[in-house]
């Protein structure tokens, strides 16, 4: 028994092949669910622009929720060695899975918008899309132009075996408030978009 934890325990420091940033896998996929979305605007039917966006949406969230409320205080409170093999494996299954869920999520209810007719509202019903578009802006503007880079950087560091540990802190720290920033706009557009189906 003592020798086969033993054996875990060293199979566990030995360090893996690092298979890169970029899966062919990962970017496989996002393709495929790009390609789908940009089907599903051409094609015009409403039925399947529903569910392009109301999947991609509830993918977004949930993820956004999850690396916000639970990924995200579990890590401050880990050993720096957990943390970076955590981040290792999290980082390239993520970097191309979140920007093109934004997209998709942001692209297909615009066109859906305007296919109901949410575009053409008066006020004070149009306070709602525009609460909707202010809200998809933040969140497409902080995952693009910060968490994407911030991804990308934390894994060039954790990758470095001479790493800072004070970098880490200092970058991690910014890292888990936006996304939990992200989380409490994702509970935001929650409700508007309940707002949305219960009928303005």
């Amino acid at each position: 028994m003592t020798e086969t934890m033993s054996e875990a325990t060293s199979a566990a420091a030995v360090p893996q092949p690092d298979p890169g940033l970029v899966r062919p896998l990962a970017v496989a996929l996002a393709l495929i669910a790009l390609a789908v979305m940009v089907a599903a605007i051409l094609i015009g039917n409403q039925w399947f622009l529903t569910y392009v966006h109301i999947m991609a949406g509830v993918l977004w969230t949930g993820i956004d929720l999850f690396m916000g409320f639970i990924i995200g205080p579990v890590l401050r409170l880990t050993a720096l060695p957990v943390r970076r093999a955590v981040m290792l494996n999290l980082i390239p299954r993520t970097v191309f899975l979140m920007p093109s869920l934004s997209i998709i999520t942001s692209t297909s209810g615009w066109f859906l918008a305007s296919q109901i007719g949410y575009l053409d509202l008066g006020y004070p019903e149009f306070w709602w899309v525009i609460a909707a578009l202010a809200i998809v802006t933040v969140l497409g503007v902080q995952g693009l132009f910060y968490l994407l880079p911030t991804n990308i950087r934390l894994y060039y560091i954790y990758q470095r075996p001479d790493a800072d540990p004070a970098e880490i802190v200092r970058v991690m720290g910014s890292y888990i408030r936006v996304v939990a920033i992200q989380g409490a706009m994702q509970v935001a557009i929650i409700v508007v978009m309940a707002k949305f189906g219960s009928g303005l």
